[in-house]
């Protein structure tokens, strides 16, 4: 508080008039002292004759300096320049003093106004000094209040429970910053208006705009341990407004040995707000199910793929293969395995279209799991690239599927999408067929175990909203928002790799396995939620521009399509989509003769077969529409 005191104050008052005021006291300061100086360090001199001359300094330095402007310089940026117009100001003061003493010894132009050479010399060197000084004692000073206690950061603790008094120490222990906790903020009544070691418990209700304002508030800290998370994107979305930093206490699970930190309070980001409980995998069986084993990973580089890799690397691997097309982004990933002391593991830069390269890998060395994140996944881009789609989805996936039956491979696990559910777009029908070629291969006993794991989007993933939004706030905006109304399903990429290992050991093949993902989300009420968590205000600072539907897009994402209902496992957010039987034996010859003649065939021709095997592929704001209007 003494700090915002003191900058609002400089700020404030630190005009240059005022500054002006002061030279012009400093100058006549100077004047006595100069007597003082001259008459041997006392004050044994003509006081009346002195009155009678302060006037007249006043004016002439009053004269002076405004013809200098040597008040108009920001002391807080004192510079070199300014020490020079203090000087020549100064200058011009002492030679119209001395002008002026000379000619009323002759004229007496003011009577009494007789000034010794000596006295008006000695002024000149303290004005000098004085001035000159003054100005960097002001710098000076302005600085040490806007740096060193600029740390001081003013708190509310939202939440006056046993968590709320945690945080209230770990501020208190803190050495880095200058934390002064202004209060805790409850919902309980009971709490309101009470005090916690001397400090006010506000009413959450009461907390607005005015309030931040007037106790000029930097932060609000969530500290609730057991919090809904729809209770979590409430209480945010409510201070956001406020236009404070909002931050949360982690998880006691987070705590380092059960004792909070205050560097561990981070600032709540858009992960947080999913408002859904977070999945939490933790399965001995998965450390086991792939010990000593050689597992590969296709698509090694992607969102997806790399975080399945790191999570691998944590465990007792014989041998991990990193397998991907993107030689950058697969050189990138093997670093990082390196520098974070991990040696256990291939990088392989091979494309999954490619039958024979696979088969070398294969034949070389003989994985026992086989995770496959390789696809192309943009629903713009496919939908003007139908043979990319069926190539890289359908025909990479078949590849790596018949290969894995081929070498007895003992889990295959495809990374599926809720865009293969009743899709709308080429890229959706495209992980339908790769869906349902699994499907087909799983019908047939074999040593393989064939598994899927269908989930939305993931945060943070190339390609996805939230960089997209990112990139956007740094540029200035605006936010681009394809409709007002669109929502879709998001997961973190750690819960989504979590998943898909898990799914790795559960089932006898042949299952689809989805999650509990809560409530879809509001794209457009996430693009305002990013933009306050940026510090900036929707649309004051930044707009949302609303562009329609792209090619092949809907409003809604499913999780299960028509005719499917679930089963359930042992792990209450995970499911199982039962879906409704299909001719195999039709349905694989199908997709095989899709990916023999797909080179052969124009666009039409492939989306119209892909239609013929997945009739529930509806096209959507697309120019395959009327394949749906002719059939």
């Amino acid at each position: 508080m003494l700090r915002n005191f003191f900058l609002k104050a400089l700020n404030k008052y630190a005009s240059k008039w005022f500054v002006l005021g002061i030279d012009i006291i400093l100058i006549c300061f100077a004047f006595i002292i100069a007597y003082a100086i001259r008459f041997n360090i006392s004050l044994d001199f003509d006081i009346s004759s002195l009155k009678e001359q302060l006037p007249i300094v006043i004016i002439i330095s009053l004269i002076s300096f405004l013809l200098v402007g040597s008040y108009k310089g920001i002391i807080r940026h004192t510079g070199t320049k300014d020490v020079f117009n203090v000087f020549f100001g100064v200058t011009i003061f002492s030679v119209f003093i001395g002008t002026l003493v000379v000619l009323n010894q002759f004229l007496e132009i003011y009577k009494g106004f007789t000034i010794p050479k000596s006295i008006i010399l000695i002024h000149y060197l303290v004005s000098v000094f004085l001035l000159i000084i003054s100005r960097y004692i002001f710098k000076a000073f302005y600085e040490v209040i806007s740096t060193e206690l600029k740390t001081i950061t003013n708190v509310l603790i939202y939440g006056a429970g046993d968590s709320g008094m945690i945080t209230y120490g770990a501020l208190n222990r803190e050495r880095g910053n200058n934390y002064d906790i202004l209060g805790f903020i409850d919902d309980d009544l009971n709490k309101i208006n009470k005090k916690i070691d001397r400090i006010k418990i506000y009413n959450a209700s009461k907390i607005d705009k005015e309030f931040i304002e007037n106790h000029d508030i930097d932060e609000i800290i969530i500290s609730i341990q057991k919090i809904k998370p729809n209770r979590l994107l409430e209480i945010t979305d409510q201070l956001l407004i406020l236009g404070v930093e909002v931050k949360i206490v982690p998880p006691l699970s987070q705590w380092i040995e059960g004792d909070l930190q205050a560097n561990q309070i981070k600032q709540i980001n858009i992960d947080d707000l999913l408002g859904r409980e977070t999945i939490s995998i933790n399965n001995p069986i998965v450390k086991r199910e792939v010990a000593n084993k050689i597992v590969l990973v296709t698509g090694a580089a992607g969102s997806i793929g790399s975080e399945i890799s790191r999570q691998l690397a944590n465990y007792n691997l014989e041998l991990l293969i990193l397998v991907d097309q993107s030689e950058s982004s697969l050189y990138d990933l093997q670093q990082e395995l390196l520098q974070s002391g991990e040696n256990n593991f291939k990088a392989l830069v091979a494309d999954v279209r490619d039958f024979k390269r696979m088969q070398e890998i294969f034949e070389k060395y003989q994985p026992q799991k086989v995770f496959h994140a390789a696809a192309y996944k943009h629903v713009p881009l496919m939908e003007n690239s139908p043979y990319e789609a069926v190539r890289i989805n359908v025909c990479g996936t078949k590849n790596i599927a018949d290969l894995s039956l081929q070498y007895k491979v003992e889990r295959f696990v495809m990374v599926s999408t809720d865009k293969a559910v009743n899709p709308t777009n080429v890229m959706g029908a495209t992980k339908r067929l790769a869906e349902m070629y699994i499907g087909c291969l799983s019908n047939k006993k074999s040593d393989t175990k064939f598994t899927i794991t269908r989930f939305g989007n993931v945060l943070g993933s190339n390609g996805s909203v939230i960089p997209l939004f990112k990139k956007q706030i740094e540029n200035g905006g605006p936010l681009t928002v394809t409709h007002k109304e669109i929502t879709r399903y998001f997961m973190t990429i750690p819960e989504a790799c979590r998943l898909v290992l898990e799914a790795g050991t559960m089932g006898d093949g042949g299952e689809i396995y989805i999650f509990d993902m809560g409530k879809s989300v509001k794209i457009f009420d996430m693009a305002k939620r990013m933009i306050s968590l940026s510090g900036l205000k929707y649309p004051e600072d930044i707009d949302i521009k609303i562009m329609g539907l792209r090619p092949g897009e809907k409003l809604y994402e499913e999780l299960l399509a028509n005719g499917e209902n679930t089963i359930k496992t042992y792990h209450e957010k995970i499911m199982i989509a039962k879906s409704p039987d299909i001719h195999y034996s039709e349905i694989k010859k199908q997709i095989i003769e899709l990916t023999e003649k797909n080179a052969t065939f124009t666009n039409y021709m492939i989306v119209e077969l892909i239609k013929e095997i997945v009739p529930e592929y509806i096209s959507n704001n697309s120019v395959y529409e009327k394949l749906d209007v002719n059939g």
